[in-house]
């Protein structure tokens, strides 16, 4: 598919465009008809689309660094990403554009940079020292394959090791390869007939620099090493006698009597040797455990004089490292803690603390503690909405961590020109739902609700209802309502089960859990209800005819098989009949749950909506459509879909057989597999498709899976047959508003917009009692109201604008604590109060009109109501489908937001939907990024990268231009620590022998030029090129004229204190020849 890039779309095109339309327009309605024209503030230029920050768990971990003096962590995936971590809020992610995995980082200490070696045997050096990181240097190994690399403290030579067991040489600063290399052949005896394998690790002996030295973990003082082995051993050496090991130590096997050898354990697979002044070294290993420890979680073992400790983790060790107070490595270590990189985590230990606690994780790097299963983004929420989030939250923390500050610490934070509050709601496989501060770029957990509490649980397999219509993860979350203001929470389940929370500072009793059974069916004919009635015919939907509520199900059923054995009336799961304790935070108000009826599973929910104001949620699903008032705890609306229509149905529907749908919307997602594109002629809705899956968690809930398992493929429900499943009208929006019901309405009223996956809008009149006390007592009438809109493609979002344009949020009741008897005389003033609906459209005139927003799949339609004439409408997508649509609001205006399957980002103003942006940004490879996509306010979105981590971006100018701001600095100016005294004696007969050692051994002048074929150099994007691009006009200037001189003053002090170092070296050899000479003078040869 062609790749396009276009970051704007010329406001000429699209005025004439726009004027085209409005010419159709003309056409469609008589001159009398025309609609106001609104002002519309949005151009192109307030949209640029940009990537701002990525949170979350590094996805498949690979390589871990640190450096201590800067004290910045890096961490590398194999999809070739890098993640660097400093204090909490100070976190980056850059990407090599290759996409190998990250086998190795190394920090040049201090320095401001980091090298990468990839699995595709590139070498990167990155300049850290700009907000976005960038490559200055890469080089490319041609022959050999890369397999380890050591960068000795402030040296500029970096050992490249290989998997023919040679190692190379490169020039840190000028990125170029030695001409002088360690032949695999040299390093080992003669006398030894078979290849000794790849390097596997290299390191500096730390008092005689000059020998590279194949090896795991040096002490400090140069005279020991200790390798670590396949048969769990771990092996003592010492330099001055290298024939055999000084001490072997098996630290997991059982020593068996008689003398002989320890049984052999698993390998060790990493060894770390660091020593302390004042005590015992430290012994820090991975693995090594016996054999016969069968489910035995993967273990850090850290021996420390006598004692072992054996640390348990959660998932198996990447990497660890050790953190010391200091950098050098000939000095006494003080090891600190240890940071152990897992599959899942990051975990760091405290070692200065008895029983080695971990310190508690600073950073958002929990997302995917259970697999996150959908998540909704809000932009500039009520200012006390994170204090109130936070305080409940901060009750649910662990005990037992370290006492000790996070120490990597590193780096600055960038300063917020964004003020806003954002919360990001994550829900998860387990049934738990987080909520995340999000405001200014930064990502911290608040609160965390388990859904699944109200719910009994099945201790095991064979203990399972019969009911269950999933295998696994039965509470599962699939769709989240929220309403910021009256904080209230409706969550839409797996198991086709809905809970509706409250919020409340206060912990309550539950005595018994509000309950809620509710039959949808699909079929009009042949149909019964539990009571064996027939279910009463609905009124024609004309004038004023309000039905009465279908009589609720609200008892828990008795029955749990119908009379032909089959299984019917029972919800898929089981609710709690003791009393819940619920704390602070959310608590339940009602569980409603849909039941099996005649063998025939209910069906996953597709959409819901909470409304406060009214006391109301609906949801629907491919069978029908079912509306509950949480206040009076009864359902009002039980229908199927087609009853919805009444005598106006559009289609010809045979109940019962299989049948053709007007548009194919079968074929949508399940076509395009992982990396595929979608074929300009497949111009399918995934929509409908997406509603007939079986009720196991499908492959698209389950982000762990492998990623060719993640393509679009959907399984069936084996009771009805799937085409006749395919063409059912699922429920696919919902939105309570206060407008025009019908074209003869004077005034707004309370009302319900559904949409469908066939791309009809119908719409629901409520009939709401007075508030206060009579809201519970007299019953909430509810009533088709016969209005029909018609879009091409399943409708996705709706949305309502007065007559200036401005959108009409849904009525809502501010928050207030339910759990705190009220005073009398608050009572009156509440009755007073609360109106229902404090929606801005009830203060309108009756003679202004409103406009309906609605977004499908394939179109964009903009109706004026109470005419319902169509004032302006937009084709979105001909050969693709739109995922996700939302109505934002931007620079105090609002507009349509877009994200298709084909990869576009596209905006349009409102209401009279000019193209504003069209921006190629990534083709939909998952389901994940489908489930998961959402915008908000202010120009922000986001979507789940990967299965741990969240991608946040922005489609605002202004925010792109301030990003620079906000970032954080990685890089900040610290004085290295001082070498540790050398003592006379070693500076008398070894000073300053060593960087010159170097210099004359790897230098050009000695060892020449390396092989051009042997690798390539390349470089990288990100040298004065990648400082321009970080910073901006005057500021930049200034900024990068003081970053010059501060390096060139940095370059002059090392060349002062290097000379400086060879004037004390060079007096120092002469006093010391002065003195041989003086000494041996007057002796004849014979005499020495």
């Amino acid at each position: 598919m062609r790749k396009f890039n276009i970051r704007k779309v010329l406001d000429g095109l699209t005025a004439s465009s726009s004027s085209a339309s409005q010419q159709q327009q003309q056409q469609q309605h008589p001159p009398g008809n025309r609609e106001p024209e609104i002002q519309e503030t949005l151009q192109s230029e307030h949209f640029q689309l940009c990537k701002t920050v990525r949170h979350g768990f590094p996805y498949q971990p690979s390589a871990l660094a640190f450096d201590p003096v800067q004290k910045i962590l890096a961490v590398g995936t194999q999809t070739g990403a890098l993640r660097l971590f400093g204090r909490p809020g100070v976190e980056c992610y850059c990407q090599h554009d290759s996409g190998a995995a990250v086998i190795q980082l190394q920090f040049l200490i201090n320095e401001g940079a980091l090298v990468s070696a990839l699995a595709d045997d590139t070498l990167h050096l990155w300049n850290l020292r700009q907000k976005r990181p960038a490559i200055l240097h890469s080089l490319k190994f041609c022959r050999e394959r890369v397999t380890f690399c050591h960068l000795p403290f402030q040296s500029k030579w970096l050992y490249v090791g290989t998997e023919r067991g040679n190692i190379h040489i490169v020039n840190v600063e000028s990125f170029t390869l030695s001409g002088y290399v360690i032949m695999w052949n040299k390093a080992i005896e003669l006398s030894s007939k078979s290849h000794p394998g790849p390097v596997v690790h290299i390191s500096d002996n730390p008092m005689d620099e000059g020998k590279a030295i194949h090896s795991v973990a040096w002490h400090h003082e140069g005279k020991q090493f200790i390798c670590s082995h396949s048969d769990g051993t771990l092996t003592i050496w010492n330099v001055r006698s290298p024939a055999k090991p000084v001490q072997t130590i098996t630290p997991h096997g059982k020593q068996l009597k008689d003398g002989k050898k320890p049984e052999p354990c698993k390998p060790i697979l990493k060894v770390e040797f660091k020593t302390t002044r004042s005590g015992e070294p430290f012994i820090i290993l991975s693995g090594g455990l016996s054999y016969d420890t069968v489910g035995r979680r993967p273990c850090l073992t850290v021996m420390h004089g006598k004692s072992t400790a054996v640390l348990e983790m959660d998932y198996s060790i990447v990497d660890f490292l050790t953190l010391c107070e200091t950098p050098y490595p000939n000095d006494f270590q003080e090891p600190y803690a240890v940071v152990v990189l897992l599959e899942k985590d990051l975990v760091l230990i405290d070692l200065a603390q008895n029983g080695y606690p971990i310190f508690e994780n600073p950073y958002p790097l929990s997302i995917h503690e259970s697999p996150v299963t959908c998540c909704e983004y809000f932009a500039d929420c009520p200012v006390d909405l994170i204090p109130a989030l936070y305080s409940v939250g901060a009750r649910q923390k662990r005990q037992g961590y370290s006492k000790k500050e996070w120490p990597i610490n590193g780096g600055n934070w960038g300063l917020g020109a964004q003020s806003y509050p954002e919360i990001i709601i994550t829900g998860h496989a387990d049934g738990s739902v987080k909520f995340w501060d999000a405001s200014a770029i930064t990502l911290q957990v608040l609160y965390k609700l388990k859904t699944s509490k109200v719910f009994e649980k099945s201790r095991n397999k064979d203990d399972r209802p019969n009911t269950d219509i999933v295998d696994e993860d039965p509470y599962a979350i699939q769709i989240i309502s929220w309403c910021p203001e009256s904080r209230m929470l409706c969550i839409a389940g797996v198991s086709a089960h809905v809970i509706i929370y409250r919020f409340s500072k206060q912990e309550v009793i539950t005595e018994v859990i509000p309950m809620l059974e509710v039959r949808l069916l699909y079929e009009i004919n042949d149909v019964e209800t539990p009571e064996g009635e027939q279910p009463p015919p609905l009124p024609t939907p004309v004038g004023g005819s309000n039905p009465q509520p279908i009589p609720p199900q609200s008892h828990p059923s008795t029955s749990s098989s119908s009379s032909d054995g089959l299984r019917d009336n029972v919800p898929c799961l089981k609710v709690k009949n003791s009393p819940l304790k619920q704390s602070p935070g959310y608590q339940t108000e009602l569980v409603i749950q849909l039941v099996w009826v005649s063998g025939e599973p209910p069906q996953q929910i597709t959409s819901l909506a909470v409304n406060s104001s009214y006391g109301l949620v609906v949801f629907g699903n491919c069978n029908g459509i079912a509306m509950v008032d949480y206040l009076q705890k009864a359902v009002l609306l039980n229908l199927g879909t087609i009853e919805l229509y009444g005598s106006n149905d559009p289609y010809r529907r045979e109940p019962r057989s299989p049948r053709k749908s007007r548009q194919p919307s079968g074929a949508g997602l399940c076509d395009i597999s992982e990396g595929t594109v979608v074929p300009e002629d497949r111009c399918k809705s995934p929509t409908s498709a997406k509603m007939s899956r079986k009720l196991s968690l499908p492959t698209d809930l389950k982000p762990d899976l492998d990623v060719k398992d993640n393509s679009f493929s959907r399984s069936r429900s084996s009771s009805v047959t799937s085409i006749d499943k395919e063409s059912r009208e699922a429920i696919s929006a919902l939105h309570f508003c206060e407008t025009f019901t019908r074209k003869t309405d004077s005034s707004p009223s309370p009302c319900l917009w559904v949409g469908t996956t066939l791309g009809t809008v119908l719409v629901i009149a409520l009939n709401l009692p007075p508030g206060g006390e009579q809201r519970l007592l007299q019953p909430v009438i509810v009533s088709p109201s016969g209005t029909i809109l018609r879009l091409k493609g399943a409708i996705l979002r709706m949305a309502f604008l007065d007559t200036t344009g401005c959108l009409i949020p849904p009525a809502y009741e501010p928050w207030r604590e339910h759990n705190v008897p009220e005073e009398k005389d608050e009572k009156e003033k509440l009755k007073k109060r609360r109106p229902v609906s404090v929606s801005p459209s009830s203060s309108q005139e009756i003679s202004e009109n409103q406009y309906a927003v609605i977004c499908s799949e394939k179109q964009a339609k903009v109706i004026s109501l109470p005419t319902q004439n169509c004032a302006y409408k937009q084709n979105i997508t001909e050969t693709s489908f739109v995922l996700r649509g939302d109505i934002v609001a931007l620079s105090n205006s609002i507009c349509l937001a877009c994200f298709c399957a084909n990869g576009h980002i596209m905006t349009f103003s409102l209401p009279s939907l000019r193209p504003l942006l069209d921006v190629y940004y990534l083709p939909l490879t998952n389901m994940r990024i489908a489930r998961t996509f959402c915008f908000t306010n202010n120009g922000q979105a986001l979507y789940l990268v990967s299965p741990t981590e969240i991608q946040r971006l922005t489609y605002s100018q202004e925010t792109c231009e301030n990003l620079q701001e906000m970032l954080g600095e990685l890089f900040t100016p610290v004085e290295t620590p001082e070498a540790p005294n050398r003592g006379f004696f070693k500076g008398l007969f070894g000073g300053g022998a060593q960087s010159l050692d170097r210099e004359e051994l790897f230098g050009e002048s000695s060892s020449g030029k390396a092989s051009r074929s042997l690798a390539q150099h390349i470089p990288g994007p990100g040298g004065i090129e990648g400082v321009k691009g970080a910073a901006s006009g005057v500021v930049g200037e200034l900024a990068r004229a003081r970053l010059a001189l501060d390096e060139r003053g940095q370059k002059l002090g090392d060349l002062e204190e290097r000379t400086a170092a060879m004037l004390s070296s060079a007096e120092s050899f002469s006093k010391h020849a002065h003195e041989i000479m003086l000494k041996y003078k007057d002796k004849k040869w014979y005499q020495f």
